[in-house]
C-alpha cells in the first residue's frame, strides 16, 4: 500500500456537501484533496428515476460562487443537477481523487489515517461529507424472502411509466414516497395502496401558484412549536380532514420531525387528490409477507405485482466510525452539520441533516463552520465575511 504524505485536510465525498466544505477551504487558503469512491461526479444523482426533480427551490439549490441553472424554472431536474455539480467541480479545481472508496480511519497522535484499497492518507483533518442518503434501506419484514413480485426501493425507481396496468404498493408516504406517488398519479398504475404507520406532515408544492419553499427562510427563523401549527393548519386548509382516507397524523408536529431526525415534509403534486378519490388507498404498516400477500398491521391483505419501499436511507458510516462512538443510534453522526466534537478534534462531518431551506443551505452553514474552526486551528485568517458574502450572494 502507497503511503501519502501529510496534509492539511482530506474531504471524503465529492458530493454537493464536499465540494461545498473543499470549496470553503480553498477559498482560505487551506490545500484539500477530495476521495471519491465512485469513478465520476454525481453518480447518486444520475441513478435517480429520469422524471425527478428537486423538492427544493432555485433559490436555495445553489453552490457557492456559481448560479444554478435557470432552464427549469422553480425546481431543477436530476440532469440539471448532474450538470450543475459537474461544472462546480471543475470551477472549483480541487484535486478529486476518484474510485478511491474509505476502507478504514484512525485516530493518530498527530491526526488522522484514511485508507482506501491501494492508499494511506494522513491528514490533519478529515471531513465526512459521504452523504445521509447513502444506502437504500428496506427492512427485513418477516417472510420478505419468500414474496413473489417485484421488490425495489424508491431509489431505483426508473422510468416510472413500466407500473402501468400494474397492482402497486408503496410503503412509506414521506418525501420519497410523496415523490413515488405523484409520478404514479401522472400514470396509469391498475391500483395503488399505501402503507403507512403514521400520515406524513404534508405541504403543497405551490400556494396559488407561488412555490411554497420559496419562504422557507421565514420558516427557519419561526419556533418550531408555531412552524408546526402553521403547516397543521396549512395542511387542513389545502387538503381537508386526511383521516378520513386513513392518514393519521404523527405525533410530533411536521417542523419538529425535520429539527429532529430530519425527516422532511410530503409535497403535495397530485397524490393527495388520488386518495381522496379513491384511486389510491391507504392502509396500515407492513406486519408480514408470505408469498404473493403482504399483511398489514391493520388486517389488510394485498397481493402486489410491485412493492416500491419508500423506507430511507442509511448512512453506512458504523463500518468506518462507530468504534469511535461519533455516531447516534440510528447510524447518523451526532455533530451532523460541521459542528465541532470536542472529544474528537480533526474530525468533521457535513451533509448529514437538512434545514427548512434544505441540504445545499445546510451545506453552506457546515462549511462555514468547518473552515473557520479549521482556519483557527492551523493558524490561518478565517476569511469568514469573505466566505459568507459569496455562499450568501441571493441569486
Amino acid at each position: 500500500m502507497d503511503e501519502k504524505k501529510g496534509q492539511d485536510v482530506l474531504v471524503i465525498g465529492a458530493g454537493l456537501s464536499g465540494l461545498i466544505a473543499a470549496w470553503g477551504l480553498a477559498r482560505r487558503g487551506i490545500p484539500v484533496t477530495i476521495l471519491e469512491a465512485q469513478n465520476r461526479i454525481a453518480e447518486p444523482w444520475r441513478n435517480r428515476h429520469p422524471a425527478l426533480r428537486l423538492n427544493i427551490h432555485r433559490h436555495f439549490a445553489r453552490l457557492p460562487g456559481l448560479h444554478p441553472p435557470r432552464k427549469d424554472g422553480a425546481f431543477l431536474k436530476r440532469d440539471s443537477v448532474v450538470e450543475y455539480l459537474e461544472r462546480y467541480a471543475q470551477q472549483i479545481g480541487i484535486a478529486i481523487h476518484f474510485g478511491a472508496e474509505v476502507k478504514a480511519v484512525e485516530r493518530k497522535t498527530a491526526g488522522w489515517v484514511i485508507r482506501t484499497a491501494d492508499q494511506s492518507y494522513h491528514a490533519a483533518h478529515v471531513v465526512f461529507a459521504t452523504g445521509r442518503d447513502r444506502v437504500p434501506h428496506i427492512p427485513d419484514w418477516p417472510g420478505l424472502a419468500t414474496f413473489q413480485g417485484d421488490l425495489l426501493h424508491a431509489a431505483d425507481l426508473g422510468d416510472v411509466s413500466r407500473f402501468d396496468g400494474k397492482r402497486v404498493l408503496v410503503v412509506g408516504a414521506g418525501n420519497s414516497g410523496a415523490d413515488v406517488l405523484n409520478h404514479l398519479a401522472r400514470h396509469a398504475p391498475a391500483e395503488v395502496v399505501i402503507s403507512v404507520r403514521h400520515g406524513p406532515a404534508i405541504v403543497p408544492k405551490r400556494v396559488l401558484g407561488f412555490p411554497l419553499h420559496r419562504a422557507a427562510r421565514l420558516f427557519q427563523a419561526m419556533p418550531l412549536p408555531l412552524v408546526d401549527r402553521a403547516f397543521a393548519l396549512t395542511q387542513r386548509l389545502f387538503f381537508g380532514d386526511l383521516t378520513r382516507h386513513g392518514l393519521t397524523s404523527h405525533p410530533l408536529g411536521g417542523g419538529t420531525r425535520l429539527a429532529q431526525d430530519g425527516t422532511a415534509f410530503a409535497i403535495d403534486d397530485g397524490f393527495v387528490a388520488a386518495i381522496k378519490t379513491g384511486r389510491f388507498k391507504v392502509v396500515g404498516a407492513v406486519r408480514d409477507v408470505s408469498g404473493s400477500d403482504v399483511s398489514f398491521v391493520n388486517g389488510h391483505r394485498y397481493a402486489p405485482d410491485v412493492v416500491i419501499c419508500a423506507t430511507g436511507y442509511q448512512t453506512d458510516l458504523e463500518p468506518l466510525v462507530e468504534h469511535l462512538g461519533v455516531l447516534d443510534a440510528e447510524g447518523r453522526p451526532k455533530h451532523p452539520t460541521g459542528e465541532a466534537d470536542p472529544g474528537h478534534p480533526g474530525l468533521w462531518f457535513t451533509g448529514y441533516k437538512s434545514l427548512f431551506t434544505g441540504y445545499f443551505d445546510a451545506a453552506i452553514v457546515a462549511a462555514g463552520r468547518i473552515g473557520d474552526a479549521i482556519s483557527a486551528d492551523l493558524g490561518r485568517s478565517p476569511g469568514s465575511a469573505t466566505f459568507q458574502a459569496i455562499a450568501l450572494e441571493k441569486v
